[in-house]
């Protein structure tokens, strides 16, 4: 497990972004935890998010030219993200949709930016894929290609069929999905915890994760 991606899981627990008990997600399942990016509400914790996605972008490897942050939550990532890389001296231009077009000004539904060459799509997590599919829509109908997606955490179970809601998404649009934390480095991280505390609550919360896992996960 990368540094970043500790550090990340602890800070995230730190702020109860990431909490644990019973959650109900979209799909109806049960989960004993819950990622919220939008509890990242103050300047420090937003600058701490950018940083923690510079450094997984970064060593992803994915090669792009731009950012595009789907409304409404991808705004701000794409905002903190930016500044995140040009600190580390990647200076690159960023854009966002707006739920609905404008109809003075510059109008239309893109705002930054203009949408040019390979451009990388910034979300929180990735549920159904829905944003993802209207992000790659909107950057194709501009004439630029979409070339990945970067998310916070990827829950790593099971989408519609046999293969994650991740997977689904590289599979159908053809891009990869790279992320500062995932489902594993969670489960190692509590196992870490749980080793160093003896901690009652750690050990209790990976107990439920690791059985969701068995439940609902995918390969």
């Amino acid at each position: 497990m990368s540094d970043f991606t500790h550090e990340f899981i602890e800070f995230a627990i730190e702020k109860q972004v990431l909490r644990f008990g019973e959650f109900k997600t979209k799909a109806g399942r049960l989960s004993p935890y819950f990622f919220n990016a939008g509890l990242f509400n103050d300047g420090f914790s937003l600058m701490k998010l950018g940083e923690f996605y510079a450094a997984a972008i970064l060593k992803s490897g994915i090669q792009f030219d731009m950012l595009f942050g789907p409304a409404y939550k991808g705004i701000t990532l794409a905002a903190t993200i930016a500044i995140a890389l040009a600190r580390q001296g990647r200076n690159v231009p960023y854009a966002y949709n707006r739920k609905e077009a404008k109809d003075h000004g510059e109008g239309g539904t893109v705002v930054g930016a203009p949408l040019t060459g390979r451009v990388l799509i910034v979300d929180d997590v990735i549920s159904a894929g829905t944003s993802v599919r209207e992000s790659v829509d909107i950057i194709k109908s501009c004439g630029a290609i979409p070339c990945g997606v970067a998310i916070a955490i990827d829950r790593q179970e099971l989408g519609t069929g046999n293969l994650s809601a991740v997977q689904e998404v590289e599979k159908d649009n053809g891009i990869p999905v790279c992320s500062i934390a995932s489902l594993e480095s969670l489960i190692k991280y509590l196992h870490r915890q749980s080793n160093v505390s003896q901690n009652h609550d750690i050990v209790q919360y990976l107990s439920a994760i690791e059985s969701y896992r068995r439940q609902y996960g995918a390969s």
